[in-house]
């Protein structure tokens, strides 16, 4: 058995460092279950004299595999020729694994260093202990040195947000706020990379490859980054700053992939986007999220904080720091700074992605996305004019609650006879309550939630679970709809059980299941009288969804229709 469970190559900023680093996954065994006299050997070799290393598979053994392992990595680099390395190890969910990171500036070396270190734990419980340390420091002083780090250092300001939910529309509105001031304006996000609003190459690029890529389109003045957990624990951040960074909120979402099992680690893992903004530059904080706004402790940029109650805490400590916040007062999204009168921008009724004031994210997301654009210096008239003009439609927001009038039987969807429909990714817990609290906010006084269920493969059982007591207790019909390209190791029947278990749970059994979102999406309108509300989870076949709707005489619906059905519903 080999130690090195993973050895990855981290290009940029990440978990660990704020810079290139290799990240190690070893299985520890070896210490964790090696005999006494073995591990004191091992102990004695690489520098640890006095120690005690508890008695085999004990947790004061787990603990003295985190420190020898560190001490390991040290001893290696140094005999190979390397005088002082940063190292940091950290344990997992799995007691016998561990994680152990190093910064790196010649590739070649530093994998080769990783290799070493794993085979010197292979040895361990040979009586040559000794003898392979050495050894492993001898192949890492052979190696080649390699390529040096791909990291950008931008010419351009940039503008990077993370977050579990909202960073897609997030920096959507950043993007369109820039370029209705006039900036050629080069963005990535789940969806692609743009320049100046035109999709130039498809593909999910929240990692670092699309930060370079928006970088480096041509004529690009302001790049706007979306940053995923994925990317960062996979390959690092690919850009060494941002100007302005923001994180939207954290929620329970990919827990258990990559080492990252708890919400408090996936905040660490954000925190990461913060932590490499620039001194002279701003974080733009959730202030009504504690574990973002707990952030301000690991940044050296400015303060920005974003908060629905102008008499939060957060918000009061950012102005007395010299900090900034946006917040809501009397309907109107407005800014706060130290000193001065608040500066009004717009009313949450003009500004259509808060879906006349319904939603509560998108607020969020509009105060999100005024900071950000604000805070990289776009002018105060074309945060309002973006605020007003973008849409919560395909063209602006696409998959992102996108609101359609589909008629009924053969009536015009503008008519008393329409339903409403409702598209989002609703990919997680917070996600699907997003989707239900708006659903329910454009519902007209009797009339149905019916919603459209499913999820992708790579979410615990958990919270496939969660989903699916969640949707159950908040509509009246429930129907699933799968995602056969986003299983990710699963089957249909997997997700539809546990779907089902949590549905099950809140007394809702009738169920029908769908192979495609599409399917769903026509046997729920098929189902729906007029006055009800569809809902759709749609991640894998946005563009069918479309063209189904439209197919069927369904239209998008515009900000005034959309304020005529919040008013309609709360008659």
């Amino acid at each position: 058995m080999t130690s090195l469970v993973e050895l990855r190559v981290l290009e940029g900023p990440n978990l660990y460092f704020p810079r290139a680093a290799v990240k190690l996954t070893l299985d520890v065994s070896t210490i964790t279950e090696a005999g006494d006299e073995a591990v004191l050997r091992f102990a004695r070799r690489i520098g640890l004299r006095t120690t005690r290393p508890g008695a085999a598979g004990s947790g004061f053994r787990q603990r003295f595999a985190l420190r020898a392992v560190e001490r390991l990595v040290r001893a290696i680099a140094g005999e190979a020729g390397t005088r002082r390395l940063a190292v940091r190890v950290r344990p997992t969910s799995d007691p016998d694994v561990v994680i152990v990171a190093f910064p790196w500036r010649n590739r070649g070396r530093a994998r080769a260093l990783g290799e070493a270190v794993a085979h010197a734990l292979d040895a361990l419980p040979t009586p040559d202990v000794e003898a392979a340390v050495s050894a492993a420091a001898a192949e890492v002083a052979r190696a080649p040195r390699g390529d040096r780090p791909a990291t950008i250092t931008p010419t351009i300001p940039v503008v990077a947000v993370t977050g579990t939910n909202g960073k897609t529309t997030t920096s959507r509105m950043v993007a369109h706020i820039a370029r209705t001031s006039g900036l050629m304006v080069g963005w990535s996000n789940t969806d692609g990379i743009y320049r100046d609003g035109v999709l130039v190459e498809a593909g999910d690029y929240s990692g670092p490859s699309g930060a370079g890529r928006a970088l480096g389109l041509d004529g690009v003045q302001l790049a706007v980054t979306e940053t995923a957990r994925g990317g960062i624990l996979l390959k690092g951040i690919g850009i060494t700053r941002n100007d302005v960074s923001v994180v939207t909120n954290v929620t329970a979402d990919h827990l258990g992939l990559q080492g990252i099992d708890t919400v408090d680690q996936l905040a660490e893992v954000k925190s990461v986007v913060p932590r490499i903004t620039r001194k002279d530059g701003w974080s733009v904080l959730n202030g009504d999220d504690p574990r973002v706004l707990a952030m301000r402790a690991v940044i050296s940029a400015q303060p920005w904080i974003f908060s629905r109650d102008p008499d939060s805490p957060a918000v009061r400590e950012a102005l007395t720091d010299g900090g900034r916040a946006t917040t809501v007062i009397d309907g109107w999204i407005t800014v706060l700074a130290p000193g001065a009168d608040p500066d009004p921008l717009v009313e949450l009724v003009d500004v259509p992605m808060t879906l006349a004031g319904l939603s509560r994210f998108n607020i969020e997301n509009a105060l999100a996305a005024a900071s950000a654009a604000l805070a990289v210096g776009l002018p105060r008239d074309a945060v309002v004019a973006g605020l007003t003009s973008f849409r919560p439609d395909a063209e602006h927001n696409p998959g992102r609650m996108n609101f359609f009038s589909v008629p009924v039987a053969d009536g015009p969807a503008d008519d008393g006879d329409s339903i409403s429909v409702v598209m989002d990714l609703a990919h997680n817990e917070a996600g699907l309550e997003a989707l239900l609290e708006i659903m329910a906010g454009v519902r007209r006084p009797g009339a149905r939630l019916l919603l459209g269920l499913g999820a992708v493969g790579d979410r615990t059982d958990e919270l496939i679970d969660a989903l699916g007591e969640i949707g159950a207790k908040g509509s009246d019909v429930v129907a699933i709809g799968h995602k056969e390209w986003y299983l990710r190791g699963r089957t249909m029947k997997e997700i539809d059980d546990l779907l089902r278990a949590g549905a099950a749970r809140v007394g809702v059994t009738d169920i029908d299941t769908f192979d495609t979102e599409v399917e769903c999406l026509a046997a729920l309108v098929e189902r729906a009288r007029p006055g009800d509300v569809v809902g759709l989870m749609c991640h894998a076949e946005r563009q069918e969804a479309y063209d189904w709707i439209a197919e069927h005489g369904g239209t998008p619906d515009s900000p005034e229709t959309l304020s005529q059905k919040v008013r309609a519903a709360s008659a």
